[in-house]
């Protein structure tokens, strides 16, 4: 199987956004499943291999209301691997599902102090249902932008709609716009992140792109039934995603590679795409998943072509919308 000896490459976040590894490592059901030594180490390699971006959220509000602890246990790990605070990037989450009753300013105060630092790099806003005032959502992030809290933020499966609306208010108001959107994307899951209203988001507005839940809560990666809470099904898909899933492993097979390597590597290929984020617990399996890097510097047009027969949710959800919409309507 494919390997990769050497350091993840790096690419920027959005316009004004920061240089970040292609590969970054997500927080939701990963450090709270780890031994405390393994966490430790799992760090180390992360940092020596230049995977140095942790997106680590304190979920506990709306329907991510779940006492987790798996930001506070990865602020020990942080201490245990002996790593200075220059030494990683932060992407920290704020909600809007409480918002804004629960502020930005008490939120940030609160999960930094759970992770145990004063500062994130970068932030991601949070989904939504019912549409927040906008303007003062994007008023907000720029005043904590403004106390030193972060210095960039994106946006976590909002609409293109909105999306749009927040760059241009940030515009109008010399305000801090956002420079990405974090968006569930895979190998079967392309109607949003590959839409056109997106695509105007990436080539107009200069948003990067951050993949999430690449691997389906790992049933791309042949586990058919995660016993973990894995994300949303936009569309109602998995069953079918379950039944792609042999095909997937003979396409990998013919790359010569693992089908996690596989699926990271098609969203990596993609040119909006900053980074990809992978929930990863042990040293193993983040080796697996940078060895994707090798295969979409190498292959990554042809896997694409490979796997253009995947997409599973073309005229199920509404290119322009969040993951909580219906399918577009036909005339």
């Amino acid at each position: 199987m494919m390997e990769f000896a050497e350091r993840a490459s790096r690419r920027r976040l959005g316009v004004g956004g920061p240089e970040v590894p292609l590969l970054a490592l997500g927080s939701w059901n990963t450090w709270d499943r780890m031994d405390r030594e393994d966490a430790a180490e799992l760090l180390r390699l992360a940092i020596d291999r230049g995977a140095d971006l942790f997106d680590v959220a304190h979920y506990n509000f709306g329907p991510h209301a779940e006492n987790a602890q798996t930001d506070v246990l990865f602020g020990q790990a942080v201490r245990d691997a002996g790593l200075a605070r220059e030494d990683y990037l932060l992407c920290g989450k704020l909600w809007l599902w409480e918002y804004p009753a629960s502020s930005f300013a008490e939120q940030l105060r609160v999960s930094l102090d759970r992770i145990g630092t004063d500062r994130a790099d970068m932030v991601v806003v949070g989904d939504f249902v019912e549409r927040p005032d906008l303007r003062a959502v994007v008023t907000d992030v720029a005043e904590q932008v403004r106390a030193g809290r972060f210095a960039h933020w994106g946006v976590n499966n909002w609409s293109a709609g909105d999306v749009l609306f927040a760059c241009r208010f940030a515009a109008a108001e010399g305000l801090v716009p956002p420079s990405f959107a974090q968006l569930k994307y895979s190998l079967v899951r392309r109607s949003v992140p590959e839409g056109v209203p997106f695509g105007t988001l990436f080539t107009g507005e200069g948003l990067a792109l951050q993949a999430s839940d690449v691997l389906e809560g790992g049933i791309l990666a042949g586990r058919l039934h995660p016993e973990r809470k894995i994300g949303a099904d936009p569309g109602g898909i998995r069953d079918r995603i379950r039944a792609v899933v042999p095909e997937v492993g003979r396409i990998a097979e013919r790359f010569g590679a693992t089908p996690a390597q596989l699926s990271i590597a098609y969203c990596l290929a993609n040119p909006a795409v900053a980074n990809v984020l992978v929930g990863v617990t042990r040293p193993a399996q983040l080796e697996d998943n940078l060895a994707a890097l090798a295969l979409c510097a190498r292959r990554g047009d042809e896997l694409r072509a490979a796997l253009a027969g995947l997409w599973l949710d073309r005229d199920v959800v509404d290119p322009s919308a969040s993951w909580g919409t219906d399918a577009p309507v036909r005339a």
